[in-house]
């Protein structure tokens, strides 16, 4: 996959404050605008609540109905009994990609030990990769970064391209 090739990107926010319009989504809007560099386009970009069956039923539209080529989420990824993304998440991929959450925490911690806090997944359902962002838009920004550049090459591999 060329950078040039155009990429169909999903974001999607868990955040109670966001979803009741109390807050900003300004990690959305980060993750959203860190994808352009490798060919993203934002086919979908919603706001729910940190609550399970709604993270899952727009991750599973973004799979199954747009088919995404890529679905990030950011929050809902910390301690709290609200933060259920990567169970919601879990619930939906077929194939867990360890990897990424292990770049971006290993990533995360050479600026804080708060890193390893993040319970954030990825993973593959049918053709798209789906990776959980924590909340902040710094965290987002560094988590982004690590595995950014592998993106493309994921998805070529995905659709059989070999390594």
């Amino acid at each position: 996959m060329n950078v040039e090739e155009i990429i169909n990107i999903a974001v999607l926010t868990t955040s109670d404050r966001c979803s009741r319009g109390e807050a900003e989504d300004a990690s959305g809007e980060l993750a959203a605008e860190m994808v352009k560099t490798i060919g993203g386009r934002i086919a979908a970009r919603d706001i729910v609540p940190d609550e399970a069956a709604a993270i899952k039923e727009k991750l599973l539209h973004y799979c199954d109905t747009l088919k995404a080529d890529i679905v990030l989420t950011t929050g809902g990824t910390g301690f709290s009994s609200r933060d259920v993304t990567p169970e919601a998440t879990a619930a939906v991929i077929e194939k867990a990609i360890p990897g990424f959450g292990e770049l971006m925490r290993a990533e995360g911690l050479k600026k804080t030990k708060k890193a390893v806090l993040s319970r954030g997944i990825s993973g593959i359902r049918g053709n798209t990769i789906l990776i959980n962002l924590p909340g902040s838009p710094k965290a987002v920004k560094e988590s982004l970064e690590a595995v950014l550049d592998l993106l493309p090459h994921s998805l070529k591999m995905l659709r059989g391209g070999g390594h």
